[in-house]
């Protein structure tokens, strides 16, 4: 429903003036760094050879509040949204060693749905451009990410340093408020530890990383850089199965620019939840399974909310 003339234009002023006390940080209320993504074991390397992994995430949050999200070049207030994302891999771990380690090189193509309802859009570009009561679905293929890691073990410590890019290609669907693509190129540096003790089952991991990224070209939008902890503390109860509790926090290193970005705000949000996997054999071949749920608190100019992953993980071959 658009908002016409007088009422339109005095909506806007509004919105501009709201604005400028509470706009939310980061392009789309989220960054191409999927919170959550490691976790229990997540310094630990496969032994050379191909392996894919596959990640079913969910999620559902919402912004409320006079608070505005930046998102398709727009700005978008009362925000709720939910996304399904399957996000397929293959990683490749180099028999040779180097610098005493192995060293790892992947490739993730994600895809799939995403919905965005706000209770007003200002256009951030156009003056007076005003709708209400917007929603916006979308079933697209997302921007690929290549990554790269060199990993390390010494007795029952696990140490990797890796390195993940953002190759904007996905489908991006100009001047919508859903997107999965993120159509700008971002840079992600990280580091994890694995602490794993075999006798009593008990798996401590941490991960730490920042996130850097470079101007939409189509929306003049640029994301502040972003760090990222993320830790998880599971018990390995036989060698099927391992329970456990997992978290992540998620910090704005510095402010967004560009247009909608009125002010430098930094997003902010933490979270903590479970973790359950399994793993088994299908004629032969070793499964890996494992759900991860995350409930989100004390966000600050940040969507909030719930995510869910599912993750299987095979062998394609093991290089003996």
């Amino acid at each position: 429903m658009k908002v016409r003339s007088a009422s339109r234009l005095s909506l806007s002023v509004a919105f501009l003036a709201a604005m400028s006390s509470a706009v939310s940080a980061a392009e789309g209320g989220v960054g191409f760094y999927l919170l959550g993504s490691k976790g229990a074991g997540a310094a630990i390397t496969p032994p050379p050879g191909v392996f894919f992994q596959n990640d079913i995430y969910y999620y559902s949050g919402k912004i409320g509040g006079s608070k505005q999200l930046p998102t398709g070049g727009k700005l978008a207030a009362g925000v709720n949204g939910a996304a399904l994302i399957n996000l397929s891999s293959v990683i490749w771990v180099l028999p040779e060693e180097i610098a005493g380690g192995h060293l790892g090189i992947g490739a993730t193509i994600p895809f799939g749905w995403k919905r965005t309802k706000a209770d007003l859009v200002l256009s951030a570009s156009r003056f007076g451009d005003v709708s209400g009561n917007v929603k916006d679905d979308i079933f697209t293929i997302g921007d690929p990410v290549v990554s790269g890691f060199l990993g390390w073990q010494k007795g029952n410590f696990h140490y990797q340093l890796g390195t993940m890019v953002n190759v904007p290609i996905g489908n991006y669907q100009e001047g919508e408020i859903s997107n999965i693509a993120f159509h700008h190129w971002g840079a992600d540096v990280f580091a994890a530890t694995t602490w794993l003790d075999p006798n009593i089952g008990l798996d401590l991991s941490a991960a730490v990383g920042v996130t850097f990224n470079a101007e939409n070209p189509v929306t003049n939008y640029k994301t502040g850089n972003e760090f990222h902890f993320e830790w998880a503390a599971v018990q390995h109860i036989n060698e099927k199965l391992d329970i456990g509790l997992i978290g992540y926090y998620y910090q704005q290193l510095s402010g967004d620019s560009g247009e909608g970005a009125t002010r430098p705000f930094k997003g902010r949000v933490a979270s903590i939840g479970a973790t359950i996997g399994w793993n088994f054999e299908v004629n032969k071949l070793p499964v890996s399974t494992r759900i991860k749920y995350f409930h989100e608190f004390a966000a600050e100019n940040r969507v909030e909310g719930d995510a869910v992953f599912l993750t299987v993980s095979v062998p394609l071959s093991i290089t003996k």
